[in-house]
């Protein structure tokens, strides 16, 4: 039990919230990363309170599909979350991603504190500067995290349920 509790203690969890289109791969690609320790899927970023996966297919809401990851800081940090988070999808796409149109696809960082917004920014400038896109306009929004809505059970983890590692 001391052993355990020593282990925990020198665990730092810590909280990021993405956005890149549909909730089903992103999630699948953040699960394989050693230190995260939990990932769920849901809503963030709209107006209306509890919303279900039908209410965000309107594109009435303003929520955007998103990733919820819990990480050990002292194993993997939210500049190399964010990493994968840019090579996981195109970020100078407005509110689509792939065959997938509407706000509830847009690219997005909710930020969880000043640092995450700081490197978030950061890093989005950076990627505005290299040759990667071209000079085009990336359009990740970052944004403060508020209320994250978890998605219906069968939306969590749906790729791995299926024994699949991606959507298409």
């Amino acid at each position: 039990m001391l052993l355990m509790q020593k282990k925990s203690s020198s665990a730092k969890i810590e909280t990021a919230t993405f956005g890149a289109g549909c909730f089903w791969g992103v999630e699948e690609e953040f699960r394989q990363l050693p230190g995260v320790v939990e990932t769920q899927v849901g809503y963030e970023g709209g107006s209306t309170s509890n919303p279900t996966y039908q209410d965000v297919c309107t594109d009435e809401t303003g929520h955007a599909e998103v990733v919820q990851i819990k990480f050990d800081s002292s194993k993997i940090s939210f500049n190399e979350l964010l990493n994968k988070f840019w090579q996981l999808h195109d970020p100078t796409q407005v509110d689509r991603q792939g065959p997938n149109y509407g706000k509830q696809y847009r690219s997005v960082v909710f930020y969880h504190s000043k640092e995450q917004k700081e490197l978030a920014e950061k890093s989005k400038k950076l990627l505005e500067k290299s040759s990667e896109y071209a000079g085009r306009k990336i359009a990740t929004q970052i944004v403060l995290a508020k209320t994250f809505y978890r998605a219906e059970d069968y939306h969590q983890q749906y790729l791995a349920k299926r024994g699949m590692k991606v959507c298409h």
